[in-house]
């Protein structure tokens, strides 16, 4: 069977993914006590349509906010129309001064707060997104929605906005 460079990348990235997906940079206790009484937490944030990706990163930095970021694990998981949030460029809309709108600034600022970004590579597949173009913060999963079901099962905390 040939494989061509792409698909190469792809599994390349998806095997690399595979190994840092659950590997936890932060030790998450959800006995212990963070801030504003809150408990420290592993959470899993779902966008699945690039409509509710705005309210999706606001609600995420609001809960780093409230429960410091060192006593959070949070991913954010994209699939479907959500992917294009981790696609530089993709909305095609402009901004009063011409700017195209995008959400990179957004996700730079809370990936440097140590939230992980994943990205589905059946949605990459599907709708032909350019590898190129997705954000350097992703990850990219096999799949969005059993990446969720799996962040689930290991006790994540699952949040739709």
């Amino acid at each position: 069977m040939k494989l061509s460079i792409t698909s190469l990348a792809l599994t390349a990235a998806l095997s690399m993914s595979l190994a840092t997906a659950f590997a936890a940079d932060k030790t998450i206790d959800s006995k212990k006590e963070a801030k504003n009484g809150y408990h420290q937490i592993h959470v899993v944030y779902h966008i699945n349509e690039i409509k509710d990706a705005t309210g999706a990163l606001r609600n995420a930095k609001n809960h780093l906010n409230a429960v410091g970021d060192e006593n959070i694990d949070m991913i954010v998981v994209t699939h479907s129309s959500g992917a294009y949030a981790l696609v530089d460029g993709s909305m095609g809309e402009k901004d009063k001064e011409g700017k195209t709108l995008d959400f990179r600034d957004q996700i730079a600022s809370l990936a440097n707060r140590g939230v992980k970004f994943q990205i589905c590579a059946n949605t990459i597949k599907g709708k032909k997104i350019d590898a190129k173009k997705i954000s350097e913060y992703a990850e990219i999963v096999p799949s969005g929605v059993a990446q969720v079901a799996e962040l689930q099962t290991r006790g994540y905390a699952y949040v739709k906005p």
